[in-house]
Parts: structure tokens; sequence; C-alpha cells
């Protein structure tokens, strides 16, 4: 009986649990009112900078323009007399013949003893090359301009200015050996022919037979020595000994200036002096060009006489002149 009374509490009491849980409501949750969001607010950033204005592009200098250089019309292509002296104050008579181009290269043309500068009339109005040959009596071949090549189209420059001269006392000839006064004509017209109108001042060349032979090399060293670098070879055609300076010494010269200048000599195997002029000399920019025979100086100057002598000159000016 004490075991049954509390399990009779027990469950009674459970029983009670139970129907007082179903007539209680349960209690909700207090609603909480929502909360307060702070009226402060937020702090303010500071303000931005006011931008500075740009600053303007710097302007770039611009390069400063080449001006152009306006063309300088030749001369025109009829010759000049030119009259002018020797330093010991001699009076000589020479012949300007202007290029087609401005300024020029320059081509100075010493004449043999026999005869004068209108020996070279042809040759000249040949390396002018302005339509102005064949009009001399042709009654030496180097007076008839037919069998003369025409001067290469591809060069770089194909006219040439050129000057003559005569020597003293050889109007119509010589009438007698003059040597040192020969020296002095072949300086003089050396420095008149760099200094005329239209002539580029660096780039002379002397060519000569004869006396002219050795005047050529003989004018062109010196002129370098009074305006370095102005002549840029000599071409001779058969030298001898003929002026105070010994070819040997001239060839020597221009081989040793910097850069060095060719010479090149043209003789006959059988014309004593011209022969031993010419095999005297030597040098890395020296050429000889030997003919059969005994043929002098301007006679050298024909058809018939293998190597002719125009296409050598040609290949002696394209090669000092650089025209390829």
């Amino acid at each position: 009986m004490k075991r049954f009374i509390p399990l009779f509490f027990l469950a009674a009491f459970l029983v009670y649990a139970v129907v007082a849980c179903k007539s209680s409501p349960v209690p909700t949750a207090t609603e909480l009112p929502p909360p307060e969001i702070p009226t402060t607010s937020p702090p303010t950033a500071p303000p931005s900078p006011t931008p500075e204005p740009p600053s303007p592009t710097p302007e770039l200098p611009t390069a400063t323009p080449v001006p152009e250089v306006p063309a300088i019309e030749p001369l025109p292509p009829e010759p000049q007399k030119v009259e002018f002296h020797a330093s010991d104050g001699q009076t000589l008579q020479g012949t300007y013949y202007p290029a087609a181009v401005n300024p020029a290269p320059m081509v100075v043309l010493m004449h043999w003893a026999p005869g004068d500068q209108s020996d070279w009339v042809e040759i000249a109005y040949w390396l002018q090359n302005r339509g102005l040959g064949g009009q001399t009596e042709p009654a030496e071949p180097w007076l008839d301009p037919s069998w003369f090549p025409p001067i290469p189209p591809g060069w770089v420059e194909q006219s040439f200015a050129v000057f003559t001269f005569t020597f003293r006392d050889c109007e119509g000839g010589c009438q007698a050996f003059n040597q040192e006064g020969w020296l002095l004509d072949a300086q003089a017209a050396m420095e008149v022919a760099q200094g005329l109108d239209g002539v580029d001042p660096q780039r002379l060349v002397a060519l000569g037979a004869s006396i002219g032979a050795d005047g050529a090399p003989d004018g062109c060293y010196w002129l370098n020595d009074e305006y370095e670098n102005s002549c840029l070879g000599a071409l001779s055609l058969s030298p001898g000994d003929y002026l105070t300076v010994p070819y040997v010494d001239a060839v020597s010269e221009l081989g040793g200036e910097e850069p060095p200048k060719p010479d090149w000599c043209l003789y006959a195997e059988g014309d004593g002096d011209s022969a031993r002029a010419c095999q005297s000399a030597s040098g890395d920019h020296y050429r000889t060009i030997q003919y059969a025979g005994s043929l002098h100086g301007m006679m050298l100057i024909q058809p018939e006489v293998e190597p002719n002598v125009p296409p050598l000159v040609l290949d002696f000016l394209e090669m000092v002149f650089d025209l390829g």
C-alpha cells in the first residue's frame, strides 16, 4: 500500500501538469522598440582640394628648317679670256671653259713646247661637254673630236670646267727654254684656275704634255702646299724633267700627301728623256702606260695609237673625282 500512494500521486501530478500546459498561453517575447538610429551625421570628408589648372604643355622646340640652297646657275658656255700673272710679275694669257654645273670640278691643261694653249681647244670643248666642239680646223688628230669618246652619261658630273694657258714666250710655239719661268707659270695657272667663278676649289686635276707633263705634277703639289688637298692628281704625257723639279720628286711629293694623290705617266719606249723620267718614279698611287715607238707629247693623242689617250683621260677623271 505504501508503494501505491506515491505512484498515485505521481500520476496525478503528471496529469495536472499536462492540463496546465495546454491551458496556459505561451508568453510571447516582449517586442523591443526598434533601435534608435543615432542622428549624429558621419564626419564630413574634407573638401577636395580645388584642382590646379593643368600646366600648359611645353612647346617642343621645332627643328630649325634647313634653308633651301638655291641652285647656282652655271656660267654661259662660251670660253672666257683670262689674263693673269706669275709670281715674278710675268703676264700670261689663259682661257676658261665654264662647266654646265656650278661649282664644277676643274681640269687644267698644260701644252707642249712645239705649241701653245690652242692645241687643247677641242679637248677642252670635249671635257666641257656643252656642245661647242668641232669648230676647229682639224689639222691635227687632237683637234678632231670626231673620234673622242662621249662623256659617260651615268657620271655624277658630265661637264668639267677647263682652264688652258700659254707658257711665257710660247705663243705659236716656245722660242726658247725657260725652265724656271715655266715652273712659275704652272704654279700661277693652278692658283688662278682654283679661284675662277663656278669652280669647286677642292677638286682640281692637272694634265699636260711634254713641258706641260712636268708642269702638271709640279703645279699640283705646289697648289696643295698653298691650299691643302685642292689638287687631286696629275696625268702626264711624256715628261722629261723639263722644268727645274725632277719628275720623280714631283711624283714623290704627290704620293706622300695625305691622302696620297695619283700620278699617271704615258710615254713611248723610244722617247729617251720621257722613258727615263717615267721609269724613274714609283709608288702605290703611280701608274705608267708604255707605248711602242718614239711618239712624244701631243703626238700620243691619235686614233691609231693604242691605248687611245682620251679614254685613259676619262678613266683618270673617274678615279680622282669619284664619278662612277
